[in-house]
């Protein structure tokens, strides 16, 4: 690992001119991003661009390119064998966009935070230029925005029902999952002088089939799959039928297990988006192979102003991939995959040996985790089950018996890592599983004593057990006993410690009703939180369909679910009810539920029977500023969400039937 090098030669190549200066006429392939280039394992760019480089491929990486004409693209030049197009390490929506659909004013994955350095959905745009570039060859989108994208879709932001992504773009193929195997076998087929027609029998593709194509017999290891296809319905279909929308997601998310999963076919007009089954997981040797390679662990020199998606990690060490949680509104399942992923100790040792060894390195690692913190080397103990299993969630309504949860490994690993030379203090910040370690004493009080600086990140999202089923997340009891636990845990230690829990306005399910319930009891255990998630309904996931159908896709029951903005933002406030500004928008929740009683100066009130001088400033600032909107023209921003229809027994469309919304003004772009 090179980590103090300013020479570009120690990434991979960005123009014309580096790749002149190793004596390259042309890249293998070109990596397109829509984030700044950082040589990290964190990073997609970095750990696939480094993998085929390990295979002994030249690989160039467009970064951030203006997306507006084909010059950067012709500059560059075009790839032997095929562009590789990604939106980023995030979601572009969700990046761009609050989930009140405002305009973010900073991006972490560029420097200094600009914004504007990419388009909205720039997955397709990216590939449009590709063609542009040079249209013989292949194109290949991949990462999150595809990932999630892969059959049709509601998109939030438009408040519409997308089709595939393959559509929108007109790439060769979609490469979902996180992809180092996938992007090498296409790398080395092509290479090897096979077609973009040839690539369709890999694992952890989608492709559209031509008008007059017929649909191949599988050709890949069926492994314990009955080799059906599977037919989702129609894109035209799921786009005015909520039961067939809720259909479809559900026979998505049952066909994700990499060892049994059949190929899923859906219709969009005349064609065919056909998905292939998940890759099967990474073994621990394999993962190891790609966070060993030689990274710089640093941005590409040619950035002058910090990244601070960077500045976050980059003294951080992942330990696993994928989650096993199976979270309605998380998305790392349908990316990342169920089963955990878990590189070697020796491996994650040797990455923090040479982080202590970086001059910059202030002996504190940020993190030693991964999607969770105390998910590593959990596994069925059986795995003629696990390859058979249906299951979304190896903890939800339960913990599988069938699950080793021993967090032994864990402990030892995190004795070790901060016995390491250079290394004063390893931080676990990546979130804590509490149905899983609430009885671990030993873990807990090797992460108390060690491992928490004052406070833990703690995910509980709510208080109504009702609204927990929908989210598959623990009873509300199990944050209580886990609470519990670390208190204990903290006394033996002799530290004043304390937990940060998060939770979540707005999710499918969460009345305010609900969310007066979970104020009162953020009041009494003393809890302000300061950062609140807002639900944002992600492209594939379950509540998503929960949002949209107003069914629960897996039991097709109605589901309440809040759509417009005004709404959210009522349960927004409830959360932070303590906020001044937040007085008139609770007052009135309040009192239009009946609950005057948690009005005025009683232990038990949430707020003053009067408004302090904070809430009426905010409120005459908002008039103010609504005032100058009209008045200097701009548009009114559209509201989102549909109006509700009258339910009905028997509909053909679900519980909530769609009602078409009058036609909007544009949000600002995003995605």
């Amino acid at each position: 690992m090179s980590t103090s090098s300013s020479d570009p030669s120690a990434w991979l190549p960005t123009t014309r001119a580096e790749m002149d200066a190793l004596g390259w006429d042309r890249a293998d392939i070109v990596f397109v991003t829509g984030d700044a280039y950082v040589d990290h394992p964190s990073f997609a760019m970095a750990i696939l661009g480094r993998v085929l480089e390990r295979e002994g491929f030249r690989v160039a990486i467009l970064a951030q390119p203006d997306w507006r004409s084909k010059d950067a693209w012709t500059e560059l030049g075009p790839p032997r064998l095929f562009w590789a197009v990604s939106a980023g390490n995030m979601d572009s929506m969700i990046n761009h966009y609050t989930a009140n659909k405002k305009r973010r004013n900073a991006d972490a994955y560029s420097p200094g935070g600009a914004i504007g350095l990419r388009p909205d959905r720039p997955t397709p745009v990216y590939a449009q230029r590709c063609r542009e570039a040079c249209k013989d060859v292949p194109v290949v989108i991949g990462g999150v925005e595809a990932s999630l994208r892969r059959i049709a879709h509601f998109d939030y932001w438009s408040e519409t029902v997308r089709p595939s992504m393959l559509v929108s773009s007109k790439a060769d193929l979609l490469a979902y999952g996180m992809g180092e195997r996938t992007i090498v076998e296409i790398a080395r087929r092509l290479d090897g002088g096979a077609s973009v027609h040839d690539l369709r029998s890999l694992r952890s593709v989608a492709y559209l089939l031509g008008k007059n194509e017929e649909l191949a017999l599988p050709t890949y290891d069926l492994q314990r799959s009955d080799g059906r296809d599977v037919m989702l319905p129609s894109y035209e279909l799921v786009q005015h039928d909520m039961r067939a929308f809720a259909d479809m997601t559900r026979l998505l998310h049952h066909e994700t297990n990499p060892w049994s999963g059949r190929r899923l076919v859906q219709e969009h007009g005349a064609r065919r988006v056909v998905i292939n089954p998940p890759d099967l997981p990474l073994s621990p040797c394999e993962l190891d192979a790609c966070h060993e390679l030689p990274y710089t662990r640093r941005p590409h020199p040619r950035y002058h102003d910090p990244i601070p998606a960077w500045t976050t990690i980059k003294d951080s060490v992942q330990i696993m991939r994928g989650c096993f949680g199976g979270c309605t509104f998380c998305s790392i399942t349908m990316h990342q995959g169920r089963a955990i992923q878990s590189r070697t100790e020796g491996s994650i040792l040797r990455e923090l040996e040479q982080v202590a060894k970086d001059p910059d390195f202030k002996g504190h690692v940020s993190d030693l985790g991964g999607p969770t913190a105390n998910m590593w080397q959990m596994k069925c103990t059986k795995p003629e089950v696990e390859a058979i299993c249906r299951r979304l969630s190896c903890v939800h309504p339960t913990v599988c018996k069938l699950l080793d949860t021993s967090h032994a490994p864990t402990v030892r690993l995190m004795q070790k890592a901060r016995a390491i030379p250079g290394i004063e203090r390893v931080h676990i910040a990546s979130g804590i599983r509490m149905d899983l370690a609430r009885g671990e004493e030993r873990y807990l009080d090797e992460l108390v004593q060690h491992h928490v600086g004052g406070h833990l990140k703690v995910a509980p999202e709510h208080v109504s057990d009702r609204v927990l089923t929908k989210m598959k997340k623990p009873a509300q009891k199990t944050f209580e006993e886990f609470d519990e636990a670390f208190r204990e845990a903290s006394q033996r230690a002799g530290k004043d410690q304390y937990l940060v829990p998060y939770f979540i306005a707005s999710h499918p399910g969460s009345t305010t009703e609900d969310m007066i319930e979970l104020a009162i009891f953020l009041k009494e255990h003393g809890y302000k939180p300061r950062q609140v998630q807002d639900f944002i309904p992600a492209p594939m996931d379950i509540a998503t369909c929960m949002y949209f159908t107003g069914l629960d896709p897996m039991t097709m029951e109605p589901v309440d679910t809040v759509t417009k903005l005004r709404d959210r933002k009522v349960q927004r406030a409830l959360l932070q009810f303590f906020a001044p500004e937040n007085w008139f928008v609770v007052r009135k929740a309040l009192i239009d539920h009946g609950r005057k009683d948690l009005i005025g100066r009683g232990k038990q009130c949430l707020i003053p029977e009067h408004p302090p001088k904070e809430a009426r400033e905010a409120r005459r600032k908002a008039a103010k500023d609504s005032v100058e909107d009209s008045m200097s023209g701009a548009e009114p921003r559209p509201r989102a969400g549909y109006r509700r229809a009258s339910r009905t027994r028997g509909s053909g469309r679900g519980a909530r039937s769609k009602v078409r919304p009058e036609k909007r003004h544009r949000d600002d772009v995003r995605e």
